[in-house]
């Protein structure tokens, strides 16, 4: 999320030195040095300075700095490319004279080659995140044949009233987020759309709504917690199916907008919000909780990645070991999860199994379901072997 205390970033320009509220989605700190770059500039120049630790403050048309920044992007993939990655890669995904063999070579790679991609990740992002846009007060841009992107900004970052400078990516989050907002991404099987927020997960990949519209309800369902709720999909699909209080929880206050608006669109009244670490207060004992934990146990890098990686699970062991506290007598904890963590190596099905057992619950039943989103099918994907055999589930387990 964006800094809560001012920051301010300063740079030459025309032998007068000009400074403005520095604004990062990642909570970068202000780059300490900056040149002027334009049409003029070669993608070849801007790459050195960018891999160098230079930021790039644009003075050029706006599209040709879209333009410049893809074509960053292409420098970064071929040196990629060139780097110990490519070996690999070619290692992981080489053919095999059985299939047993193919396996093991798979096997031993692959948990380097998901560190290693995570690693080039995060320097790809940083030498993308060098080049930068300087809005003026309330985020208009005086660069030439650049949109409208104020409104966007706004709902991103906030109101301000003074000069900022930021990342020309986080300004295109800001827009691909406002255009999320406006069209929605639409849940086919709830015949509806969820309408994300910026910096809120967008739940593209919602293979396990069908497991939650497949599971039974424990006989007695008269509450309900979302632990975690994001854009409000889970709580969402439980006031669907009757539940008469649902209480859902999250962190994050732009989740809790999101989540928030996403009701009242769909007029949900028997929803509650509440802004909690897990576990709701001052509430009733839940027949049901259902959680959809981040599935890979590793660090995440930015805000988005929350969702998605768990350092050394410390949500799924929060929500598991507070399930006892939370749960009636004869209720259920639903656990969303995938078992992608298992074919990456990051966890093994028994270390699941025992956190369950050690927060004192057994399993009642398990529905599962094979993933059909796009780098599932990507058999360039790098890591194609994990993901091909990728299996998302609900859980269901009851006290012991």
């Amino acid at each position: 999320m964006l800094q809560t205390e001012k920051q301010y970033v300063q740079w030459q320009e025309n032998e007068t030195l000009r400074n403005a509220l520095w604004l990062s989605e990642s909570n970068h700190m202000p780059p300490a040095r900056i040149v002027l770059v334009d049409d003029t500039t070669t993608a070849d120049d801007a790459y050195r300075l960018a891999c160098e630790g230079t930021s790039l403050l644009w003075r050029g048309d706006f599209h040709n700095a879209r333009q410049l920044l893809q074509a960053l992007g292409r420098r970064i993939d071929r040196t990629n490319e060139r780097s110990e990655l490519r070996k690999i890669k070619k290692a992981a995904n080489k053919s095999a004279k059985s299939k047993t063999e193919s396996d093991s070579v798979n096997s031993k790679e692959i948990p380097n080659l998901f560190h290693q991609q995570r690693q080039l990740q995060a320097q790809r992002s940083r030498i993308l995140s060098r080049l930068l846009l300087e809005l003026d007060a309330s985020y208009v841009s005086q660069l030439r044949r650049a949109p409208d992107v104020s409104a966007a900004c706004t709902e991103a970052f906030g109101a301000i009233d003074e000069p900022c400078v930021l990342s020309f990516r986080d300004m295109q989050g800001a827009l691909g987020a406002a255009g999320w907002r406006e069209k929605g991404v639409p849940i086919d099987r709830l015949g509806l759309s969820i309408f994300p927020h910026y910096g809120v997960f967008a739940p593209t990949r919602h293979e396990y709504v069908q497991l939650l519209l497949d599971a039974p309800l424990p006989a007695i369902h008269d509450v309900a917690y979302d632990i975690g709720t994001g854009t409000g999909l889970l709580a969402i699909i439980l006031a669907q199916r009757g539940v008469p209080q649902v209480i859902a929880t999250d962190l994050n206050p732009r989740s809790l907008a999101c989540a928030s608006e996403n009701f009242t669109r769909l007029e949900f009244t028997n929803v509650q919000l509440q802004q909690a670490d897990l576990y709701p207060t001052d509430a009733p004992l839940a027949n049901l909780i259902v959680c959809n934990p981040p599935w890979v146990p590793a660090k995440p890098s930015s805000s988005l990645e929350y969702a998605v990686y768990d350092a050394k699970s410390t949500m799924l062991r929060g929500v598991l070991q507070g399930a006892k506290q939370h749960l009636a007598e004869q209720g259920e904890l639903w656990l969303i999860m995938s078992d992608l963590a298992e074919h990456l190596q990051l966890r093994t099905r028994d270390e699941l199994l025992r956190l369950f057992a050690d927060a004192g619950l057994a399993v009642k039943y398990r529905l599962d379901t094979q993933p059909k989103h796009g780098r599932s099918q990507d058999d360039t994907d790098p890591l194609h072997v994990a993901r091909s055999a990728e299996i998302t589930s609900l859980w269901c387990l009851t006290l012991i």
